[in-house]
């Protein structure tokens, strides 16, 4: 699944660490989601998607999920 976190991040000038820290989980999750990896849980992404004011649409790319039905 695509996202924006590290465009996000950037903008913010957040380190993956930081976010990590704010959002309650590790470096190594946030670079696995990153990176397409590992999908966020419901909870991880609202938490990533309010951090930065935004829906969890306006931060994750659900098409290849939407093309699956």
């Amino acid at each position: 699944m695509k996202n924006r976190i590290k465009e996000l991040r950037k903008a913010n000038k957040l380190s993956q660490s930081e976010l990590a820290d704010i959002v309650g989980t590790t470096r190594q999750t946030i670079t696995s989601i990153e990176v397409g990896k590992y999908t966020a849980s419901l909870g991880l992404a609202y938490k990533i998607a309010h951090h930065f004011n935004l829906t969890i649409e306006e931060v994750f790319d659900f098409s290849e999920i939407e093309n699956e039905e």
